[in-house]
């Protein structure tokens, strides 16, 4: 029976609960055979649905081909729901090479679909409440292009929908995601589904109210608790739900009560520390569905072979599971990134008749220049709005220019600035976003580590994630601890991530033409203390503006200064990037025509074969960073480059940074103590040519 079935609008209530039934078995003989056979299917863990089927299956069955959902690991009923095959819900229980969500790359019932005639999936993850967010900006994505005139024209309009367990419920990110959807009005649904239990912990002692009291903090969704066992109920609640929010665009809450009568997963088991399974037991949805269709007169006879129908394929299907393909070993290297169409430099980077231009309007007008031509893009995060503009500026005018939809503040939730790119993206937008400092990002690693830097991969390539994430980084001006941080470290450890980090003007603008039509996600580092050129010899980071069509391909290193190998001295090459690479120009000046200076531009990817080539050209080599040196990830590309070029050197590579302290002081004299600078690097670069 096909999904389109379910939404025929002249279905009797008797074929519909019939179908219902069907599904409601099927689930029930999944976790039935998985049980039976956990030798085979417990190599790789997973949980099932088992009590919470009544409640799913009225949600699948009413979703449409426009519609986005997020299940939770516990939701097959949702996927059954949908129209997935038993044999396709087992290819990804064995991680079989054809598993239609991720190849065999994550666990059971996490699901990515892009089908035309399906609603559609984003990848899901692991972690307990992690979809709130990519869902919710899809529902903001959603309202943002019908309030701009790019949404097409449907009869029902689409909504998300995030299933979530009470227990993430505490999570502080579903919270984020609540406010956004309250305070934006966005067409959302959240199917809460309420076992009581976490894993071994109850809900008496992890929660002080269930999800329905928790909702009357927010104003603006409208909760509706109902017995989640009770499929007629469910299905009534779930279409008033549905019908609300296509047609009046607002957020909607259904708190379902439910019993969870399967183990938590396959490695933790029921029996191990419940002992309300009997009481549990009683409140079986298949059991009162059963109930119903008697109610409805349909014959035992009818039920008992939906019954043996639906057993049937089961076993077929787990038996023709069990000998499809296994992934081969060059799968694990398809879809890490997606091909970008930025692979040459292109533009005129210094047009002629222009006078220099600082880094921060550089940004600028490259970004007004991409939301003039794409009505796709927009920025958001804390203050870039109107009255402000970034506080560095940086995005003066463009709320004026574009409006208040396009360019729009954002409640202090970096998890949320950087996780809804993922929704956003899904539904065709370009979002860039901002992080005030990069000491602020740690909110927003847990989304842009689990859910923007693998979705692409984990998806199977499905779903690729466009996205720019602006990170104001560095030290300047006596920032302090919280507003002079650099995290590039952690985030190239990230995979999965482009990240830049340009040190001009020109730089800045051809990085960000590029990550704009990479289909990839990019975190761009703009060192604040550049932004300007106020500090004594970084002026050279302004530069003329280039053109429109100004574009750099990420992975191309700029040769800053160059210098021949010579036979009377002895020359060394700089490797850096940011604010390294004026203390690296400045220093240079001390020495006699024997530096050469390579600015990376971008982190990830790496330019290695002109780092390679620089130091195999002079034999010696210093890798500056604003870092601490230790584990860093200038210590790891000495490392790299210890590897590549040892025959070539002459010298130990050196790593010059700052000293391996937690923070960065705020008082001038401790800061300049704790940082390099030209003078510090004047005197490593002695050494170094003394070797």
């Amino acid at each position: 029976m096909t999904k389109r079935h379910f939404l025929n609008k002249e279905i009797s209530l008797t074929d519909l609960l019939k179908s219902a039934y069907r599904l409601m078995f099927t689930a029930k003989t999944l976790t039935d055979l998985y049980e039976q056979e956990k030798k085979i299917t417990s190599k790789y863990v997973h949980a099932t649905s088992r009590g919470h089927e009544a409640i799913q299956l009225a949600l699948g069955m009413q979703l449409l081909p426009q519609d986005f959902v997020s299940p939770y690991y516990r939701d097959d009923s949702i996927l059954l729901g949908i129209g997935i095959t038993p044999y396709e819900l087992m290819l990804q229980l064995l991680a079989k090479r054809d598993d239609p969500f991720s190849g065999g790359r994550t666990y059971y019932s996490h699901p990515s679909l892009r089908r035309d005639d399906f609603p559609k999936i984003i990848h899901q993850s692991s972690g307990t409440g992690m979809q709130a967010i990519p869902t919710t900006g899809i529902a903001m994505g959603m309202k943002y292009k019908e309030e701009i005139g790019i949404a097409g024209n449907l009869d029902d309009k689409p909504i998300a929908v995030c299933s979530l367990g009470d227990a993430s419920c505490t999570e502080g990110e579903v919270s984020e995601a609540f406010q956004m959807a309250a305070l934006k009005q966005l067409p959302i649904l959240y199917l809460v589904q309420d076992n009581e239990w976490d894993i071994s912990a109850s809900a008496d002692e992890i929660r002080a109210q269930d999800i329905t009291q928790y909702m009357q903090g927010f104003n603006g969704i409208e909760t509706k608790t109902i017995d989640g066992t009770d499929f007629i109920k469910s299905y009534e609640t779930v279409k008033e739900c549905i019908k609300i929010i296509r047609e009046e665009r607002r957020p909607m809450l259904i708190h379902a009560k439910v019993p969870l009568l399967n183990h938590h997963t396959s490695g933790v088991r029921k029996e191990w520390y419940r002992d309300d399974l009997e009481e549990c037991a009683k409140n079986d949805p298949l059991i009162k569905l059963r109930h119903q269709l008697s109610e409805f007169s349909v014959e035992d006879s009818e039920v008992e072979t939906i019954e043996k129908e639906v057993a049937e394929l089961v076993r077929t299907d787990f038996e023709n599971a069990i000998l499809a393909e296994d992934p081969k070993p060059e799968d694990a290297y398809k879809h890490d990134f997606a091909p970008t169409p930025i692979t040459e430099e292109k533009g005129e980077r210094s047009p002629s008749g222009k006078i220099p231009t600082v880094m921060v309007d550089c940004a600028l007008f490259a970004i007004r220049e991409l939301m003039t031509k794409h009505p796709e893009a927009l920025l958001y995060g804390q203050d870039v709005g109107l009255r402000l503009g970034g506080v560095f500026r940086e995005a003066i005018t463009l709320a004026a220019q574009f409006g208040e939809k396009r360019v729009f503040n954002t409640p202090i939730q970096e998890a949320f600035i950087v996780g809804s790119t993922v929704g956003m993206s899904a539904v065709g937008l370009k979002p860039i976003v901002e992080v005030q400092f990069a000491d602020y990002i740690w909110p927003g690693l847990n989304q842009l580590f689990t859910e923007v830097s693998r979705s692409y991969y984990l998806s199977n390539g499905k779903w690729p994630i466009s996205m720019i994430l602006r990170v104001p980084i560095g030290a300047y001006g006596s920032g302090g601890p919280y507003h002079s941080s650099s995290v590039e470290s952690v985030l190239t450890n990230i995979k999965g991530i482009k990240i830049a980090y340009p040190s001009t003007g020109a730089d800045l603008k051809g990085l960000m033409k590029a990550a704009f039509y990479d289909p990839n996600p990019v975190v761009m580092l703009e060192h604040k203390g550049l932004y300007w050129s106020k500090i004594e010899g970084t002026e050279n980071a302004k530069t003329i503006e280039p053109d429109e069509d100004y574009i750099i391909p990420f992975g191309k290193a700029r040769e800053v200064l160059l210098c021949e190998n010579r036979q009377d001295k002895p020359t060394l090459t700089i490797i850096t990037y940011g604010m390294g690479v004026y203390w690296a120009s400045n220093a240079a000046k001390e020495f006699d025509n024997q530096i050469e200076i390579i600015d990376l531009r971008t982190l990830a990817p790496l330019d290695e074969n002109r780092v390679f080539e620089s130091v195999k050209k002079h034999n010696r080599c210093i890798v500056l960073t604003e870092e601490p040196v230790n584990n860093s990830f200038a210590q790891s590309l000495a490392a790299r480059i210890s590897d590549n070029c040892f025959r070539n050197l002459d010298a130990p590579v050196k790593v010059v940074g700052a000293k391996d302290l937690p923070a960065i002081p705020i008082n001038s004299e401790l800061e300049k103590e704790m940082l390099p600078n030209t003078q510090k690097l004047i005197k490593e670069i002695e050494q170094l040519l003394k070797y």
